[in-house]
């Protein structure tokens, strides 16, 4: 059935190409998304969808092909790009720069891979729009906004997408990564990690570098924070468990005579399990409330905590269905068994909201014959990553590969004629 569905791919192969490349030129901040929710929805419309809703979510666009009795099936996409330099030197490579949500001057590129989802999402619609009569039930197509700062998908379930628009059965998500080309990774259960992101604001009392002695300094009371977390996941995460604390951003002061009045933390943490979760975040404010304690601070520290997304877990039973599908379409020679990711991903809060299973998986964008000769040398961290400057899936056969993925996974769980 899928075949049947899959080969009118060779028809729309290179308009989806060239959309890609316009998407890759043209890439646009978290919730900033304008342009490319527009071609998306015009996209849908042209594909035969007649229930095509935009600025759900702020900027998300949401599809609806209804075609008669059966499950509701959601296949989900996010879109926006991220404030990195593109260098990949390719011909389509963006030269966009945004002013982003913090007033900053940016350079925008789509280094995570998000136009490639849009585009194979946009392929497997219509493909499945013009398959009509060989399934039947609800197509729930999901292009959502903002999953770089993890408030995109919660933004549009707040926006009342599943009171709008049918509730799905089952949640279909994909990402693209740094595996070969062609070949398709999956894991049961916890797939990618939570992530939690929080400002911290430690207080001092200002005054002139010469005189230490007169002053409350910060800028210790946060090198000493930044030290002391290193032993949270060192010494209070079991070791069967997995944790990440990273200090990403740190600032204090403006001259280096002048002892400042406050330092602030930019931190990140990654988890799989609530219980972990739950023990990071408290070593995090324990920590940061007892090294201003111990300072003398003349308040206590401020903590606002944002980009909050829970693990992605990608339910087995469900999963193992859909991983047999893909076996039987593409061969079990290109399907590969992941490890957890420790990155995030917020398409976890769709199916968390309703209470239904998700299936995620992963689909490679590195030329086949480089990525696999890395992976067998142990070069894997010499390849192009998510969020690098150098990402940028090749076109083919990453794109058939993530438009048939999505067709196929459709279809295992509508009903087929």
């Amino acid at each position: 059935m899928a075949s049947t569905v899959t080969e009118g791919l060779q028809h729309i192969r290179e308009d989806l190409a060239d959309f890609y490349r316009d998407l890759h030129s043209h890439p646009e901040l978290s919730l900033q998304e304008t342009r490319t929710a527009a071609l998306l929805a015009q996209r849908l419309r042209k594909g035969g969808f007649d229930e095509v809703v935009e600025q759900v979510g702020v900027t998300g666009v949401v599809g609806v092909l209804r075609n008669g009795d059966g499950p509701v099936v959601m296949l989900r996409a996010d879109f926006d790009a991220l404030p990195v330099e593109e260098k990949t030197g390719l011909p389509y490579a963006s030269t966009v720069r945004a002013v982003d949500g913090d007033g900053h001057d940016v350079p925008v590129m789509h280094a995570c891979g998000h136009d490639m989802h849009a585009v194979c999402l946009t392929g497997a619609a219509t493909l499945l729009a013009r398959a009509r009569e060989q399934w039947s039930g609800t197509l729930l197509v999901v292009f959502q906004p903002a999953e770089e700062l993890a408030v995109g998908a919660r933004g549009m379930v707040d926006d009342g997408l599943f009171e709008r628009f049918p509730k799905p059965d089952i949640v279909l998500g994909q990402h693209v990564g740094p595996l070969p080309a062609g070949f398709i990774g999956y894991g049961n259960g916890p797939v990618m990690a939570a992530a939690d992101s929080v400002n911290i604001t430690l207080h001092g009392r200002g005054g002139h570098g010469s005189r230490p002695e007169a002053s409350i300094d910060p800028v210790l009371m946060a090198a000493n924070v930044v030290t002391r977390f290193q032993g949270i996941v060192a010494r209070e995460v079991p070791p069967a468990e997995t944790a990440v604390v990273t200090v990403g951003r740190l600032k204090a002061g403006t001259k280096d005579n002048i002892i400042p009045e406050t330092a602030e933390l930019g931190v990140n943490i990654r988890a799989f399990t609530p219980a972990v979760r739950d023990l990071v975040r408290s070593a995090v404010e324990r920590i940061v409330t007892g090294e201003s304690r111990t300072s003398g601070a003349p308040k206590p520290p401020d903590f606002a905590w944002f980009a909050s997304a829970p693990a992605l877990v990608s339910d087995p039973e469900a999963t193992k269905t859909t991983v047999a599908a893909f076996s039987e379409h593409f061969g079990a020679q290109r399907l590969l068994p992941m490890p957890q990711v420790n990155a995030s991903e917020d398409v976890g809060v769709f199916g968390e909201a309703l209470g239904v299973p998700t299936v995620f998986w992963f689909w490679g964008g590195l030329e086949a014959e480089s990525a696999i000769a890395a992976f067998r040398e142990g070069r894997m961290d010499e390849l192009p990553s998510n969020h690098s400057s150098a990402f940028a899936p090749v076109v083919e056969p990453t794109l058939s590969t993530g438009v048939e993925a999505l067709v196929v996974a459709a279809l295992t769980w509508l009903d087929t004629v």
